[in-house]
């Protein structure tokens, strides 16, 4: 085996011509300059492979959130059968959709198609002091409408499902942008010290198209990748090859880390990559994840009282279990958990189909928010349920096509009014008519509550300052506090 001197020497061989002049070009003087306008500079400099602080450090305004629980219903929930009532298209059930709503507009499977009516598969009662009216199917969310504020105007650019997450989670159609959750974590850092900082759960469900779920939706884009999501699987092996080798103590394990890492600083110092940095932090985070992923999916210890507000059985995999998840994960310093639950696609079989998703959510949402509230962490805790569109009020056979002209999404806790309805669709659900907001409104004010100007958390990229709302968003001041 080589020793630590003969490594070196192979490593300083390495060196590219280019590295060494632009190295020689800057020299001491460029050092100095950059001490004189920031004098943190030389202390950030031997902090470097230390836990990320942020870059939004301090706060661009005092912060009402310290993290995001994003719940995303995947494939489109029907807002005319969960949160938005339409007593006038039940009216018109059968008839011509009229022209006047959707003439020269996007439609997506519909297009060129005979329009119908297709008034709501359920029906809407009133909840809570607010009175807010939403599907009886859901009586336990409605149990807790007083906590929640509902955006009944939400738009969006997209119509398919795969650009419409895109749009959803980065603020952009295109892939290869920086998801929300790796913004956040790159503007604020993690609180936690043994898991990353940007969490993904996914859960299936059933009664929808299954559609299926890039990792690209939760990919950092042209940001380091030490802000990648890292997706926690509910059943089996949380994480793939994170376990110990059979045969490899934790000690030793702990040496071959520390043996990388230090091959991995002597080549930092010659070439000044930063992906070696985030190697090195994610060599180091996976060893501690090693100790702590195992006692976070353990929910065994948690009070019977407590699987029960979930409705959840450990190690099932459902929705539920990965909402009390999310709490344990909120407990230990994530700054942003990302929940999926698919099969919200429905093309046909819509009633029933809805019926499904209300037992597999309603009380899983219900009960987090509950516990959050008991634990008094609903107070910084930004809770956002949506899907990456709404559904037509025109039939597709029993079912809804896609739709992006008006649907709902709904936020609770972290610097969120509660018990309010923000914006209106027409009386037939189609579009939005009163506060028509988009997705990067939702993004702009997700950061507001988080102590973030979303117009100045920004990264030079391909010769342009890009940011997680583009150049758009406005923040919704009347449903912050």
């Amino acid at each position: 085996m080589k020793s630590s001197t003969e490594i070196r020497q192979f490593l300083q061989q390495q060196q590219t011509r280019r590295v060494f002049l632009g190295r020689a070009s800057q020299g001491v003087g460029a050092l100095a300059l950059a001490s004189l306008c920031d004098p943190n500079v030389l202390q950030a400099a031997k902090a470097k492979s230390d836990r990320w602080p942020g870059v939004v450090n301090p706060l661009h305004f005092p912060a009402r959130a310290k993290r995001v629980i994003w719940l995303t219903m995947a494939g489109g929930p029907s807002h005319l059968e969960t949160f938005d009532p339409k007593p006038k298209l039940t009216e018109m059930h059968g008839q011509p959709m009229p022209e006047s709503f959707t003439k020269g507009k996007q439609i997506a499977q519909l297009q060129g198609q005979k329009l119908t009516c297709f008034g709501p598969q359920h029906k809407f009662k009133r909840f809570g002091k607010s009175g807010v009216e939403i599907c009886e199917l859901f009586k336990n969310i409605g149990s807790v409408a007083d906590e929640i504020c509902w955006v009944r105007s939400m738009t969006s650019e997209a119509i398919n499902h795969d650009p419409a997450h895109m749009f959803m989670n980065t603020g952009s159609q295109i892939a290869g942008r920086p998801s929300m959750g790796s913004w956040l974590t790159y503007g604020l850092g993690c609180e936690a010290e043994n898991l990353p900082g940007f969490v993904v759960l996914t859960s299936l469900g059933r009664g929808g198209q299954n559609q299926p779920i890039a990792a690209r939706q939760w990919a950092p884009g042209f940001l380091p990748s030490r802000f990648q999501g890292v997706h926690l699987r509910g059943q089996g092996e949380p994480v793939l090859y994170l376990g110990t080798p059979d045969g490899v103590t934790r000690s030793q394990q702990q040496n071959v880390v520390q043996t990388i890492n230090a091959l991995n600083m002597q080549r930092d110092a010659i070439v000044d990559d930063p992906e070696i940095t985030t190697r090195i932090a994610q060599y180091e985070m996976a060893f501690q994840m090693q100790a702590s992923v195992p006692e976070l999916m353990d929910v065994s210890a948690e009070p019977k009282t407590m699987l029960e507000l979930y409705g959840c059985k450990p190690g099932d995999g459902s929705f539920a279990s990965n909402c009390l998840l999310a709490r344990r994960l909120a407990e230990r310093g994530v700054r942003f958990i990302q929940l999926y639950h698919k099969d919200w696609d429905h093309h046909g079989g819509l009633k029933q189909g809805v019926e499904y998703k209300a037992e597999e959510v309603d009380r899983a949402c219900m009960a987090l928010i509950t516990d959050l509230k008991q634990r008094d962490m609903l107070k910084d805790t930004l809770i956002v349920w949506a899907g990456e569109f709404g559904r037509t009020p025109m039939s597709q056979g029993d079912g809804r096509d896609h739709h992006n002209a008006g649907f709902t999404v709904w936020l609770c806790g972290g610097g969120i009014k509660p018990g309010i309805v923000y914006g209106a669709t027409d009386e037939l659900g189609y579009a939005a008519v009163e506060n028509p907001t988009d997705v990067h409104d939702l993004h702009a004010t997700m950061l507001q509550v988080l102590g973030i100007d979303h117009t100045r958390l920004s990264i030079k990229f391909q010769g342009l300052d890009v940011r997680l709302t583009s150049i758009a968003g406005k923040v919704l001041r009347d449903i912050v506090v």
